[in-house]
């Protein structure tokens, strides 16, 4: 881990300052959990760390207008075991329930979770320069792709790893950000860019911009579904949230794109109709119908539709038929002189 100064001021203004003014580069942190694994692999070598954690009125969790409005510095615990998120905003409260294990949950951040670095394993190994950290090769192509992105990847495939941001692009929220033009208020679906416009970010985000606040629409029926190989801490090998709304359904799924990725076909499928399990089956084949899967993760697309599928029923409080039985295969005729 390379040196660094670090700093803990008392206001998101002087906190953006201070990462603006580093003469050799600043990084904020929250939680830490993903910084410090970045620091300690030299993936990232900032010559300035800054602290949130002196910034009061950057934790808490209310109700106000009509919105949800989560504090950047909220755990992920808090928001996990919040009665008004359960109540309000079920899907983000299944979500951050299924972030990580119990520790991680307790020191994680709504900020931090939102703004965490990819896991793929070719950018967070030193020995590979790739894409992201300004090489000239994603090494996913011809490397082993097996939990890479199948929907808007290229030139770097990497997936997002954050599952409340998932449920948050369903919920339709929005996130407030202070930098040194001010505070601005984003949805968060704006908040995230693919690689074709930088593959060296996940942001939209300014350097010196920091999330102060996330607001969530309450009230609608909303869930989040998960597939991971461990069930006790893994990130999503697929995830999926679903709201239903007076607006109209919000589809996002995670695990599957450099973004969480917004079906527009799954919720253009699911339309204003009730639903009902083929209408939740149409919606996850439309949502998967533009997959371009890479040669170690075709498998994603059949698991995606699934868990996709179960997610939209789960929110319309539909019981799940499970999937359609394979045609019957004709048994076998007995010919003239055949012997079985």
């Amino acid at each position: 881990m390379r040196a660094f100064e670090y700093l803990s001021p008392k206001t998101l203004e002087a906190a953006s300052a201070a990462v603006r003014t580093a003469p050799e580069g600043a990084r904020i942190i929250a939680g830490g959990q993903d910084l410090l694994g970045e620091l300690k692999e030299r993936i990232a070598t900032p010559g300035r760390v800054v602290s949130l954690k002196a910034v009061p009125g950057l934790r808490g969790i209310r109700e106000e207008s009509g919105s949800l409005r989560i504090g950047a510095l909220a755990t992920v615990q808090e928001v996990a075991e919040s009665p008004l998120v359960r109540e309000k905003a079920p899907a983000l409260a299944e979500a951050a329930t299924s972030v990580g294990t119990p520790q991680i949950r307790a020191l994680g951040t709504v900020g931090g979770n939102l703004c965490q670095r990819p896991r793929c394993w070719y950018y967070r190994l030193a020995d590979f320069p790739c894409l992201k950290k300004g090489g000239g090769t994603c090494f996913a192509v011809e490397g082993d792709s097996r939990y890479h992105a199948i929907l808007g990847g290229g030139p770097c495939h990497i997936v997002h790893p954050s599952d409340l941001a998932v449920a948050l692009v369903a919920l339709d929220a929005s996130v407030e950000v202070v930098g040194a033009k001010g505070r601005r208020t984003i949805p968060i679906a704006d908040l995230y860019a693919l690689p074709a416009v930088d593959a060296s970010r996940e942001t939209t985000l300014a350097p010196d911009e920091i999330v102060a606040e996330v607001s969530v629409p309450a009230g609608a029926r909303s869930a989040f579904r998960k597939f991971r190989e461990k069930l006790s801490l893994d990130f999503a090998v697929v995830a999926a949230a679903v709201a239903l709304g007076p607006k109209g359904p919000r589809v996002a799924l995670g695990g599957v794109a450099p973004v969480p990725w917004r079906s527009r076909e799954a919720e253009a499928a699911l339309g204003a109709k009730p639903v009902t399990a083929e209408s939740a089956a149409a919606a996850a084949t439309a949502a998967l119908a533009p997959a371009k899967p890479l040669k170690n993760n075709r498998y994603k697309v059949p698991l995606a539709c699934a868990v996709l599928r179960r997610t939209i029923l789960a929110a319309a409080g539909v019981a799940d038929p499970g999937p359609p039985a394979p045609p019957a295969t004709p048994a076998p005729t007995k010919k003239a002189g055949e012997d079985f």
